[in-house]
């Protein structure tokens, strides 16, 4: 039996953070947009060819491309279940993901929503920094890496920051999630699936929050 979840959450809620614990203590498997965009790119399928086709002429990915990639995801496969992580974005979205579970006889069994406070997580977020490596997340004041420049995990030197982790920057991208993503909060409401956690939690706090909702579903 599979236990599929989505996370929902602003730019910096964690969503990434937990989506990694989740895979590696229950086996889930993550499915992020991003992830599987370039994955399909550089495969040579068919639908591959579609997706680079699309993205080199520098257009959006239609909603059609993503739910084909997510289905090549879901036939077939015996993972323990998947965390959609940055899908559904839109209410179009999660009619169209509905769907194509309910047409794979499996559902959303529980979505959860990583609740933060605007203006901390904007302090979060203004100075974080990534592994390029193996993912690992830092932070300038909270969480340093041990040894200057190099990641504590994998030994990486190669430590990154998005151009866009910047208060301006996040701002705006927080407008454009409550316009955006934020009505599929009250969506999955109305379904009875939707739970919360709180996303300004410490990393170990907001874990044990997901593993309690998880033993619910």
């Amino acid at each position: 039996m599979t236990v599929n979840i989505i996370l929902l959450g602003p730019p910096g809620a964690g969503k990434g953070t937990q989506a990694r614990r989740l895979v590696e203590e229950r086996g889930l498997v993550q499915l992020s947009t991003g992830d599987m965009l370039r994955e399909a790119r550089s495969s040579g399928t068919e639908m591959g060819k579609v997706v680079a086709e699309v993205m080199d002429k520098g257009q959006l990915v239609t909603d059609e491309i993503v739910i084909g990639l997510i289905r090549e995801k879901l036939e077939g496969s015996d993972a323990a279940g998947f965390i959609f992580d940055g899908f559904p974005r839109t209410l179009a979205q999660a009619d169209a993901l509905g769907k194509l579970l309910d047409g794979l006889g499996q559902k959303v069994d529980g979505v959860i929503e990583m609740q933060v406070d605007d203006e901390a997580l904007v302090d979060r977020i203004s100075g974080r920094y990534t592994c390029g490596n193996c993912g690992e997340v830092y932070h300038d004041r909270t969480k340093p890496t041990k040894v200057a420049g190099t990641c504590d995990v994998c030994g990486s030197t190669d430590l990154r920051r998005r151009s866009d982790d910047n208060a301006d920057s996040l701002r705006t991208r927080l407008l454009e999630y409550y316009k955006k993503t934020s009505p599929l909060i009250g969506y999955y409401y109305a379904k009875g699936n939707l739970h919360a956690v709180d996303g300004m939690a410490t990393v170990e706090e907001v874990a044990d929050q997901m593993a309690s909702v998880m033993g619910r579903l």
